[in-house]
């Protein structure tokens, strides 16, 4: 029971990484809120694990202020963020057009901004606070076609640096980067694309090439290190950032 008595908030817990992860903190005793576009998704890990569902766009300000509003009235406060929602995208440079791009960004780095701030005074209230921010290894090794989905993760990985010297020493700030996770954005739904739903199985497999333990993560997988990161298993650490990709970027 790692995370007794703390109440955490999951953005995008309505399927893949972000379920997992709901799902595994209410098993360490976390009282957890699903903020997530996909109502019936959040509704359902909700109901598996016995969370707060409520529908949010986490590109959406007002959005982001009355959910988060609603979350810390749900849990009593906000003890931890952690920012899993997020949209795939694969296009080359030529063909990504500026309205996707901005969509991108607004999901992948806007919404980490938004609900971080929202959150902000019942983290600083809580004392023990921890936010943790999913990247991926896209913002530290692209690969081609994904100039909006990697410029947007990057600047993830940049804003949980920037929180991490603002807001500690009562806040703690960590970013995981995934590998290719075995979850409905990797095969390409929840991804905008030329097609919307589409990506090139193509970029798929010649990442899966580079991985040195050959073979897809598992959304619970990425749930683990985000525990670690939530409870005090890591209490001298902010500002970090870890790799789980089964050895992409080693490779």
């Amino acid at each position: 029971m790692k995370l007794e008595h703390r109440r955490i908030v999951v953005t995008g817990g309505g399927s893949g990484i972000g379920r997992a992860i709901a799902q595994r903190f209410a098993e360490e005793g976390a009282k957890v809120a699903i903020l997530d576009r996909d109502l019936a998704g959040a509704q359902e890990t909700a109901r598996q694990c016995g969370a707060t569902a409520i529908e949010t766009d986490v590109s959406n300000e007002e959005s982001v202020n009355k959910a988060v509003e609603q979350a810390a009235a749900a849990l009593g406060g906000i003890d931890g963020v952690v920012n899993a929602a997020g949209v795939g995208y694969t296009a080359s440079f030529k063909k990504t057009d500026f309205a996707n791009w901005k969509r991108v960004l607004g999901i992948n780095l806007d919404g980490p901004f938004l609900v971080c701030h929202a959150a902000l005074p019942w983290l600083k209230e809580a004392g023990k606070a921890t936010i943790v921010n999913i990247s991926s290894g896209a913002a530290l090794q692209p690969y081609p076609g994904a100039s909006a989905y990697a410029a947007s993760k990057a600047g993830l990985l940049n804003l949980n640096r920037v929180l991490a010297k603002e807001l500690a020493p009562k806040i703690r700030c960590n970013v995981i980067c995934p590998g290719p996770i075995d979850t409905p954005m990797l095969a390409g739904r929840g991804n905008l694309g030329v097609k919307e739903g589409s990506r090139d199985p193509a970029i798929i497999d010649n990442m899966m090439k580079l991985i040195g333990l050959q073979r897809k993560g598992q959304p619970e997988e990425i749930a683990n290190v985000a525990l670690f990161l939530s409870c005090d298993d890591s209490s001298f650490m902010t500002g970090s950032n870890i790799v789980v990709d089964g050895g992409r970027i080693y490779n």
